[in-house]
């Protein structure tokens, strides 16, 4: 399979997906934000419909518009501090009617299925190009801020009695899981986006380790559950978004499983 240039542009779009899903995800899970990941997930749509009617590159503009969206986000926190949610609900809502009113009108002249469900087939060399630049961007600001969003996303209020910029960090953060979003979608597909996002997380959880542990073994399932769900997706001829999300739920069960059974011996 590895002798298709299809193929080895999936499994190094996939590495790239792998880190930098888990990596955002493990903040957003810690911070009870896991539902902004899927929120800024399915208004990526938006943004990869704006590209393909457009005519520019559908990742670069799904970057802005998630990016955009996730900014947003952090605005509207401050009118609705109660209402978390209705802030998701508002973007979402937003963001599917752009996706659906633009693809609808016939003049999308790409399949946006791809983008909706994943594919194999068309990461390009230029796909892989701006993921890498954005993973590089996203981990070297991670690496940079560590220490400060690991602080806010334990206690974000002695945070800002710290004088650390909070709501700076929070914007930069919303930045990077638009990055991270708009990178993984030709993988995984804008459908099952957050999955990736939130099960490594929630697999690392189980193992009740330290937040770095726990971060790297976010990583390391991720990294299971993407290569896993590739194969199952090449040899089933399916769309890989269905296939990862399905793993990536199956090691999930299987680490609780475990869990389970050593807990009583």
């Amino acid at each position: 399979m590895f002798q298709y240039e299809f193929m080895q542009n999936a499994f190094i779009a996939a590495a790239f997906v792998s880190i930098l899903c888990p990596l955002v995800g493990v903040f957003l899970v810690l911070k009870r934000y896991s539902m902004m990941g899927d929120t800024l997930a399915h208004s990526s749509f938006a943004g990869v419909a704006i590209g393909l009617v457009t005519g520019y590159n559908p990742i670069l503009c799904a970057f802005i518009f998630t990016s955009l969206c996730a900014i947003f986000i952090e605005v509207l926190r401050n009118y609705y501090k109660k209402y978390a949610d209705l802030i998701l609900v508002i973007i979402l809502t937003l963001s599917v009617g752009i996706g659906i009113t633009l693809s609808s009108m016939g003049k999308v002249n790409a399949n946006i299925n791809s983008f909706l469900f994943g594919s194999l087939l068309t990461v390009t060399k230029q796909d892989l190009l701006t993921m890498l630049i954005l993973t590089i961007i996203s981990i070297l600001v991670l690496y940079k801020l560590y220490d400060k969003l690991v602080y806010i996303t334990f206690d974000e209020d002695n945070a800002k009695v710290s004088n650390i910029n909070v709501t700076a960090i929070n914007y930069i953060f919303a930045l990077l899981v638009g990055a991270t979003i708009s990178v993984s979608i030709r993988v995984m597909g804008i459908l099952v986006m957050s999955s990736m996002i939130a099960l490594p997380v929630a697999t690392a959880l189980q193992l009740k380790k330290g937040f770095k542990s726990t971060l790297l073994f976010s990583i390391l399932f991720g990294f299971i559950d993407i290569i896993l769900g590739l194969f199952a997706s090449y040899y089933l001829n399916c769309a890989p978004g269905g296939t990862i999300a399905l793993v990536s739920v199956g090691v999930l069960m299987l680490v609780i499983i475990l869990n389970s059974l050593f807990k009583k011996q």
